[in-house]
C-alpha cells in the first residue's frame, strides 16, 4: 500500500497543514510542562540550560510518541498521523529520523521557513523532513475507514 493520492483521495489531506500547526502548539505546551516537572529533579539548575532541556525533552517526547502510534499527542488530538511512503506507520528508526529532521529544521531558521512554505503549498502538505524521508501527514479518520 502506498500513500494516498491527493487527487483521488483528498480527504486524507484535508486541513492537514492547519492541524499540524495546532498539534505543534499542543506538543510545545506539553514539552514545556514536562520540563517544568523535571526542573525540581535538577535542583533547579535546569533553569541555566532550559533551552537545552526543552530540546532534549521535546526530542524524546516526539520520537517515542511517533514510534508508538505514528503521532504525537498533539497530532492524535487533531486526528492526524505520519505515514511512510509505503503507507505504513513509522517505526522507531523512522520516528528518530523524522524527529532529527524536525529538530535540525528548527535549529536552522531558513530550513524551517522552507519547511513551512512546503507544508502550505504542496498537495500532500509535506514539510522538508517529510520530503527527505518520503513521509506524509494524513487524517487519521480517513486512514482507518
Amino acid at each position: 500500500m502506498a500513500t494516498p493520492d491527493p487527487q483521488t483521495q483528498p480527504d486524507f489531506y484535508k486541513d492537514v497543514p492547519l492541524k499540524r500547526f495546532m498539534a505543534w502548539g499542543v506538543d510545545a505546551v506539553l514539552t514545556f510542562l514536562a520540563c517544568l516537572v523535571i526542573l525540581p529533579f535538577t535542583a533547579f539548575t535546569g533553569l541555566f540550560f532550559f533551552p537545552l532541556l526543552f530540546l532534549v525533552v521535546g526530542f524524546i517526547y516526539r520520537m517515542i510518541t511517533i514510534a508508538n502510534s505514528s503521532a504525537t499527542w498533539g497530532m492524535r488530538l487533531f486526528a492526524i498521523e505520519l505515514r511512510t511512503s509505503r503507507g505504513t506507520q513509522l517505526d522507531m528508526g523512522g520516528a528518530f529520523a523524522h524527529t532529527l529532521g524536525y529538530t535540525i529544521s528548527w535549529g536552522l531558521a531558513p530550513l524551517q521557513l522552507i519547511s513551512m512554505v512546503l507544508m502550505a503549498t504542496t498537495e500532500r502538505g509535506q514539510g522538508l523532513s517529510d520530503h527527505a524521508l518520503g513521509t506524509v501527514m494524513i487524517n487519521r479518520r480517513a486512514a482507518h475507514r
